[in-house]
């Protein structure tokens, strides 16, 4: 039985990330970027299809770990009958170097160990041929792929797989480091574990501290905003959704998607984040990201991006690895890149209002490449399409397409360089039509709510972003109406579904979790009507599904108390860290302007979209 999903742990060094399982095994790992094919991918599958094993060879060892303040370098310490030790895990900041370093301390008394290596390129399917260096140095090799595994303790080759038995007292070490190379180039150079380990401790220390406080939620924000710096691509600013494909979002079922890539959409969610936390950096190297990934024909703008803007996705099966607890099929790629959804365009126009309003400078062509998109957006928004939730069925008029549609044209009518100009009041008077066009035909009269899509009475929690922007403004009836339906179906268990499964509209089989980052909109939706105990109550609630370590998956299960989907997941830590922004700066200017809650109705919308 494969551990549960929030059993797992999280090391990287922003090039890519392996996951490490409570007892002690690497059951995820690619190399030597997200996106590269998995040489340990027990994960989806079994130990055959690769993984690295490293605990007390003592079956009733007990562990417990944690992260070292701010960093992704992960302490596990192991209690046996005869002692304790330490095992320290992560990937070292080496250059252009990638790999794993694992250092083994004896704390107290004697501990033995065992380490079981199985190296399975090319997602488990690859056995290479392993060779033995030197005492301390073994190489894999299959295809275009090399690992090197340095250690000052001998492994032994037993049943296709490397193996090595050792014992530390108190006092003592071992270092394990495992590095990727071209098969077609020399071995990597040995690193030195030690001084590996202080770099990155560094690295982590200087970046963490760098955060902004946010009163009694600083330190969960934190752990957030580590867990999405470490699912940064350094090389180009890019960021991972998540380093893992094919976690279901329902145990059996076949919504198991490749979140290994850049999704455009996440541009304003990930700007507001990074920028509410004071890392304007960060959020300028997105920013750049973003600009290069949709440079040139806005009819090619896609939904999603490879690791350095790359546009070909195409999604197949790995019918060879059975999947997460028989979760089936196991896919690479997406096909969702190839998806229309027209919400992408405003939410591009809006990310990049939002970074300049914060002191996010952008590039001198930004100005032309926005009236491109612009001018296309103007002849599609009629158009219906695939949606926020990348649907497989029929495309539709949704509502918050639209609204998206109308946000683009909304901000950009009102940057200060455009203001009065012919240009301004054309993108105005598109705005005003897809806006009376929206209440025309999006919303359901009876409830006075916003709806899923036009001709529809169903609700869907995207509408919960629909209502951070200023569209309505917060005090119209329908904010509240919509939020009211919007608790009365889809608000399950105490957690927000994003729709009714059950309706057929995303052309899939029933059956998922709750998509977490949708309460955490809920969590602002509460905070911009002032119902803060609401707000905080739900908050909690959410904050307390993270793991041990504070990360969180895609999505959860209420009733079997699980987490869900592909872990950790970007857009939830993104929206964590929002709607952390939005209880902090509301209660603090209620505690400010000493204020009830119902007097905040009428200020701007704490909702961090642009």
């Amino acid at each position: 039985m494969a551990p549960r999903i929030e059993d797992y742990a999280m090391i990287g060094n922003c090039r890519t990330a392996a996951l490490v399982s409570r007892d002690g095994s690497i059951d995820w790992l690619c190399l030597p970027r997200f996106d590269a094919a998995a040489c340990f991918a027990a994960l989806l599958g079994d130990e055959d299809h690769g993984c690295w094993r490293l605990a007390p060879s003592d079956g009733e060892a007990r562990s417990r770990r944690e992260y070292i303040d701010g960093s992704l370098v992960l302490l596990t310490e192991w209690q046996t009958a005869t002692g304790s030790a330490r095992v320290t895990d992560f990937m070292p900041f080496a250059g252009d170097q990638v790999g794993v370093t694992r250092i083994v301390e004896g704390i107290e008394g004697r501990v033995d160990f065992e380490t079981l290596l199985r190296i399975r390129f090319d997602y488990g399917n690859a056995v290479p041929w392993v060779s033995r260096v030197d005492d301390d140095t073994l190489t894999a090799v299959a295809g275009p792929d090399l690992v090197v595994l340095r250690s000052t303790v001998p492994l032994e080759g037993e049943n296709m797989h490397s193996v090595a038995r050792f014992a530390v007292s108190a006092g003592e070490s071992v270092a394990f480091t495992m590095t990727w190379g071209p098969s077609h180039l020399a071995p990597p150079e040995a690193i030195d574990p030690r001084a590996a380990l202080e770099e990155s401790l560094a690295f982590w220390e200087d970046w963490s501290g760098r955060c902004l406080g946010m009163g009694e939620w600083t330190d969960i924000v934190r752990r957030s905003l580590v867990v999405l710096k470490g699912l940064s691509y350094l090389p180009t600013g890019g960021i991972v959704a998540a380093p893992t494909t094919s976690l279901p979002e329902w145990i059996g079922g076949e919504r198991n998607w490749d979140y290994r890539y850049c999704w455009a959409r996440d541009a304003t969610f990930v700007l507001s984040a990074l920028v509410n936390a004071g890392y304007h950096d960060e959020a300028s190297a997105w920013r750049d990201w973003v600009r290069r990934a949709v440079a040139g024909s806005p009819g090619q703008l896609q939904v999603l991006y490879g690791l350095a803007g790359e546009r070909r996705l195409e999604e197949y099966e790995l019918t060879w690895l059975p999947g997460y607890e028989g979760s089936r099929p196991v896919r690479v790629g997406n096909a969702a890149s190839s998806q229309f959804q027209l919400d992408i365009f405003g939410e591009l126009v809006g990310a990049f209002a939002h970074a300049v309003r914060h002191g996010v400078a952008l590039q001198p062509e930004a100005d032309d490449v926005q009236e491109v998109f612009l001018d296309h957006l103007a002849s599609i928004w009629r158009e219906p399409d695939e949606g926020i939730w990348e649907i497989r069925g029929e495309p539709r008029h949704f509502v918050h397409s639209k609204v998206m549609a109308w946000l683009a044209f909304q901000r950009a009518s009102e940057q200060p360089r455009a203001e009065g100009s012919p240009l301004s009041r054309r993108w105005r008077g598109i705005a005003d039509e897809i806006r009376a066009d929206i209440l025309a035909k999006g919303v359901d009269l009876e409830r006075g709510c916003l709806v899923q899509s036009y001709g529809s009475t169903e609700v869907d929690a995207s509408l919960l972003l629909v209502t951070l922007t200023d569209f309505l403004p917060p005090d119209d009836p329908r904010v509240a109406a919509t939020i009211r339906a919007v608790e009365k179906d889809l608000l399950v268990d105490g957690f927000v579904l994003r729709y009714d499964t059950r309706s057929g509209v995303d052309g899939l089989p029933p059956g998922e979790g709750q998509f977490l980052p949708c309460s955490f909109w809920l969590v602002e939706n509460y905070v911009l009507l002032g119902r803060m105990d609401d707000a905080r109550e739900l908050f909690v609630r959410l904050v307390g599904l993270t793991n041990d370590l504070g990360l969180l998956a895609e999505e959860y299960d209420p009733v079997s108390k699980r987490l869900l989907g592909n872990f950790p997941q970007a857009f939830s830590h993104v929206a964590l860290v929002n709607a952390a922004f939005s209880l902090a700066r509301r209660s603090s200017a209620t505690a400010d302007m000493h204020v009830s809650p119902e007097s905040t109705l009428n200020q701007p919308s704490p909702g961090v979209r642009a």
